[in-house]
């Protein structure tokens, strides 16, 4: 016999995936929204540079418009496929141990990633 005497609601509250849906859901909109001007920006840029050797792609990298556009490219892309990554984790693993693992893991991949591309475009962009 169930002697709880609160609402299923009640029960609810706090449980499951309600805690962080509302955040996780706005937080991967807003990446795409935010991906859409800078994949198209990247797109017809890397189809403005076909021909250019590598003196002339340098240069672009170097200006500090093109740098933070790259690197907020990168870092905003990076967060949106971690995030998207995660809700397939949590899905369909099913064991509670193996699910953090592989969240933590799927997180510190990108966070590496990420690091290691904005050190590259700012050690190409800055010349070094």
């Amino acid at each position: 016999m169930n002697s709880d005497l609160r609402t299923p609601l009640a029960r609810a509250r706090g449980l499951g995936s309600a805690r962080e849906g509302v955040h996780h859901w706005w937080a991967q909109r807003l990446t795409a929204i935010a991906l859409i001007p800078l994949v198209v920006w990247f797109a017809i840029s890397l189809v403005m540079m076909s021909g250019a050797d590598y003196g002339a792609v340098r240069a672009w990298i170097g200006s500090p418009v093109v740098m933070v556009l790259l690197i907020l490219t990168i870092a905003i892309g990076l967060h949106h496929g971690q995030l998207g990554l995660q809700v397939v984790i949590e899905d369909y693993v099913h064991g509670d141990g193996s699910k953090l693992a592989l969240i933590v893991a799927v997180r510190f991949i990108a966070v590496l990633f990420g690091l290691a591309a904005v050190v590259a475009v700012l050690r190409i962009g800055f010349g070094s």
